[in-house]
């Protein structure tokens, strides 16, 4: 074992900034000597920290983690209102309380401030007239007694540039016009998702109040309760005992989901009483299983269309590998999500009865969980995407299924328009189309006509009602319609269709709280269902409810084609989804609550007769289907950022997005903004082609800024520590804040932070975990996670081969961490804001109000003035999540396509001079290379006229002229007479 050695980074006392004072206001010295001089190496010195013992994260902890890291995005990263991965969601007490101190603080101090205002009000006019008499000289004043001069600042100019190839001349794509969201944003639907549920805001407020009460009597002998006057009660609080640094804690254990799992116990009757076998069997896709292969023999691609539960993800990889598509090359299915594609390889293995990772395996970004003998690959199709930058006819597929297009997530419909090339230069390859019955012809004419085999359901009729009059509070609605189902009609489960968590939650609260008030009413089963829920928790919806019991199931649209509960006969449709759209103002994606579109519709109804005829109640009037609801939802790929869908394409030789086949082409002023940031970044020049960076960051299967601080950090010699706070960014939060030691853990906290960027905090933790030999048992001490922390060092190992790739140096700043910091603000410039006072930070390009987090490491002591972030969280406020102080000169210097420094005299005036002048440089550059290109092309167009008139030799040796090379006979006159 390991010795338990720890080294800790800066002293948390926030008085750490008096040292300091002399600094100007946002500006941080660059000096690369710094780190050498006594005085810095006392400053980035380990400090002996107190002795504080963490506990082990529970088993839930621990699986909670594993939800955020499968049920995420692809490429990682936060959707803006996503709170189901909120890395702040742990810390709303924590803000509640700070901002209860500060109240108090600031009322107890009010006339403490006075005093000190009248104070420095009377030294400043003391310091004046000793200076105007001559009886003293600045130099010998006291600094402290000197007033900051705002001169002293540095002040930067935004500037909004756009290279040629952005100036609206130029079309990338077929959809001119932006795709709302919302079909009519005026509409009564629309109206109403924008408003929210009064009923949920209600008892969002109530729980914030018995919180707040909750806290007010747990506060008694800490240091928050003592300020704010909370009494002791009595009686002992047993706080859970310290785990101990065993052997077994150090071991270093595998983090692959797989490596974790055991053969799951069936959850229903059913799959309990059959066996795998007779699962298989029972399934409607067994049944056309050859039908089904005759068909896929006798065509290049085959649209499959059948209900959820069908058997179509399961069994058709299956199919193929027992006729012997498995003997030429793999058979790859393709899912949207990471979860599906690891729980399906899964339950595709024990159906083989073979190790997951052998026959059967999967793979996501940053965990392939494959090995030589794979023959059938479950993947996100994020993976299958990135695998044809290096393999662009994918030659190790003899068949790839894509699952669940339907959904039309963005990386299957990139995938879709590049088999129609891979399809021409392969005629051996196989394509599987799956879907719903939705869209399914829409996928038979993108391919050419391709044939759709059906197969077939167990459906029943579904009587479909709609509402008389638009609804106002769905949620108060569907708790209404709810009861009025239990206590008036006939025996069937209930299944009601929610937009997310919290509505969830307080739907199935209102349904028990009025089901308690009524007499003696019948007994009902309230089960909710989300992604972030449990999975032992989730199972119970297929649990069969006891005699005299019915189901009333709450979900979200995971319940529409994801999985199937028998026993349905009634469906309460909301009307509503949270849906992902892309917002420019604050540069990143959110969560929206919209209205659903009619084929949404239909699927949410289709649920009531899988088992039986059964009744759909829809929350909105006949007149809102028809005219408020799209015919089919929004595809990803109109709604959401496409920079690293642009950069992949450019890497894939696609130089004018004009000419790839999109199904649904994305809007063009999705595309601008896309290739604006890319071009911000310096992934593409200013004529709108792809850089030898932006080349290089493609290798990456990360965001592009995250791409770009690993290949910058070569050129800064830091690339051993950017490639660790790469690695701590993807993954799930590594601090572990359990609810009875919050305050321990907040302290633990503290020893890791680098006052000057979150980014150091990361990098300082791993350091600290890797002195100490990589041991769980020095994580529970500290409350960190050391799952996280385990996947981070996988993840980095990953990162590590990709840079060896590309045949990148690896080099090491030591503890220069200035450097580090530039190179971060090399990556970020585009996400920079500037301190505007009360705690506020103001984004420079977009004007966006944002906030420090209490968790931040910069909140502690005097703010800088300019900051750089990794991404927005919105909880109470919208706050920047991982931040890092930058030097202003920085900004301009690395980001001058946006920024400069304002010097003395410098006028607006010469603001558009500047601008002016760069508009036209790029100008230049543009139609130099128009001339060039046009050059090219006319050379080309000589050589191939000229080689039509040239003369060829044929086979036996004799001249010949080719047909449009024929030449009249000349003839000469002789004579007058001729």
């Amino acid at each position: 074992m390991a010795e338990d050695r720890e080294y800790d980074g800066y002293n948390p006392n926030p008085k750490r900034r008096r040292l300091e004072s002399a600094r100007p206001h946002g500006r941080f010295q660059n000096d690369s000597s710094r780190a050498s001089t006594p005085r810095a190496q006392s400053r980035y010195a380990p400090t002996p920290p107190r002795q504080i013992d963490g506990i082990e994260p529970t088993d839930e902890d621990s699986k909670a983690l594993d939800r955020d890291w499968y049920g995420g995005d692809e490429f990682g990263g936060h959707s803006f209102g996503d709170d189901a991965h909120n890395p702040f969601a742990s810390y709303d007490t924590w803000e509640g309380q700070q901002q209860e101190t500060a109240r108090h603080e600031k009322m107890s101090s009010r006339f403490d401030a006075r005093r000190e205002q009248r104070n420095k009000e009377n030294d400043a006019w003391e310091t004046n007239r000793m200076l105007q008499s001559g009886v003293a000289q600045r130099r010998d004043m006291a600094s402290d007694f000197i007033d900051d001069d705002d001169s002293t600042r540095v002040h930067l100019l935004v500037h909004d540039l756009r290279p040629p190839f952005l100036d609206g001349r130029t079309i990338f794509t077929k959809q001119l016009e932006p795709v709302p969201a919302v079909k009519d944003p005026q509409s009564h639907m629309a109206v109403f998702s924008r408003k929210g549920s009064k009923v949920v805001k209600e008892a969002r407020q109530q729980r914030e109040r018995q919180r707040q009460a909750k806290e007010a009597t747990s506060m008694t002998g800490t240091t928050l309760g003592n300020i704010m006057g909370a009494k002791e009660e009595d009686g002992d609080s047993a706080l859970p005992v310290p785990a101990k640094d065993d052997a077994e804690s150090t071991e270093r254990k595998g983090n692959k989901f797989s490596e974790h799992m055991k053969k799951a116990d069936g959850a229903s009757n059913f799959s309990q009483s059959k066996t795998l076998r007779e699962q298989r069997e029972y399934l409607p896709a067994f049944a056309v299983r050859e039908d089904l292969l005759r068909v896929i023999r006798e065509n290049q691609v085959v649209i499959c269309v059948g209900e959820t539960g069908s058997g179509k993800t399961t069994q058709l990889t299956q199919f193929l590998q027992e006729d012997g598509y498995g003997n030429t090359g793999m058979i790859g299915c393709t899912q949207p999500r990471r979860v599906a594609a690891m729980s399906v390889a899964k339950r595709v293995a024990e159906e083989m009865e073979v190790k997951l990772g052998s026959t059967v395996g999967y793979a996501i970004r940053f965990e392939d969980c494959t090995s030589k003998e794979t023959v059938i690959k479950y993947m996100t199709d994020g993976v299958l995407l990135r695998e044809s930058l290096n393999e662009p006819d994918l030659d190790r597929y003899s068949c790839v299924i894509m699952d669940e297009a339907h959904e039309r997530a963005l990386n299957t419909d990139i995938l879709m328009g590049l088999f129609k090339k891979i399809l021409q230069r392969r005629r051996d390859l196989k394509l599987i189309v799956t879907s719903a019955t939705m869209n399914s012809k829409r996928f038979s004419d993108f391919f050419g006509g391709a044939p759709e085999f059906i197969i077939p359901g167990r459906t029943f009729p579904v009587d479909v009602m709609f509402h008389r009059s638009p609804v106002e509070d769905y949620v108060d609605q569907a708790v209404h319609q709810v009861l009025s189902i239990h206590v008036s009609m006939g025996p069937g489960d209930i299944l009601v269709f929610m937009t997310g968590q919290e509505d969830i939650e307080i739907t199935c609260e209102l349904v028990q709280k009025r089901l308690d008030a009524l007499n003696d009413p019948p007994k009902l089963s309230i089960l909710p269902i989300y992604s972030q829920m449990p999975a032992d928790l989730q199972a119970k919806i297929f649990d069969k409810a006891a005699p005299g019991v019915r189901k009333c199931i709450v979900a979200t649209n995971i319940a529409e084609t994801s999985l199937t509960v028998d026993g349905i006969k009634y469906v309460v449709d909301a009307g509503y989804s949270k849906m992902k759209v892309y917002n420019p103002k604050i540069g990143m994606d959110t969560l929206q609550i919209t209205p659903i579109s009619q084929a949404n519709a239909s699927q949410r109804s289709g649920r009531a007769g899988r088992t039986g005829p059964g009744k759909a109640f829809r929350l909105y009037s006949e007149k809102e289907f028809k005219d408020d609801l799209y015919l089919q939802t929004i595809p990803e790929i109109q709604r959401t950022n496409l920079a690293n869908t642009v950069l992949m394409l450019k890497s894939l030789g696609v130089k004018d997005l004009l000419d790839f086949d999109f199904m649904d082409p994305p809007p063009q002023d999705t595309i601008t903004t896309s290739m604006f940031d890319l071009w911000a970044l310096g992934a593409l020049d200013n004529l709108g082609e792809l850089t030898d960076l932006g080349r290089k960051m493609s290798a990456f299967p990360m965001d592009p800024s995250l791409s770009k601080l690993l290949i910058t950090a070569e050129e800064y010699g830091c690339s051993e520590e950017m490639i660790t706070i790469v690695s701590m960014l993807s993954v799930p939060n590594v601090f572990y804040r359990p609810k009875e030691r919050q305050e321990e853990a907040d302290a633990a906290r503290e020893k890791f932070w680098v006052h000057e960027s979150d980014h150091l905090t990361y990098l300082q933790v791993y350091t600290n975990w890797k002195a100490n030999g990589y041991s769980d048992g020095w994580c529970v001490k500290h409350f960190l996670h050391p799952k996280s922390l385990r996947r981070a060092k996988e993840i980095r190992e990953q990162l590590l081969d990709i840079i060896r790739m590309q045949k990148m140096e690896l080099k090491s700043c030591g503890m220069d961490w200035d450097i580090v910091r530039k190179c971060i603000c090399s990556g970020y410039y585009h996400q920079a804001a500037k301190y505007k006072g009360s705690g506020e930070y103001i984004n420079l390009r977009t004007n966006l109000g944002v906030q420090l987090h209490p968790t931040s490491a910069l909140y502690a002591g005097h703010p800088p003035d300019y900051i750089v972030y990794h991404e927005l969280i919105l909880t109470s406020k919208v706050y920047v999540s991982t931040v890092t102080a930058v030097d202003p000169h920085w900004l301009a210097d690395l980001g001058g396509v946006f920024y400069s420094v304002k010097e003395k005299g410098y006028s607006a005036r010469d603001k558009r001079i500047t601008e002016t002048e760069f508009n036209r440089k790029m100008e230049i550059e543009a139609k130099m290379a128009d001339d060039k290109r046009k050059d090219e092309e006319r050379k080309q167009m000589e050589e191939e006229r000229g080689q039509k008139k040239t003369k060829k030799i044929g086979a036996d040796g004799k001249k010949f002229v080719t047909q449009g090379a024929v030449k009249k006979p000349v003839l000469k006159r002789r004579g007058r007479g001729f």
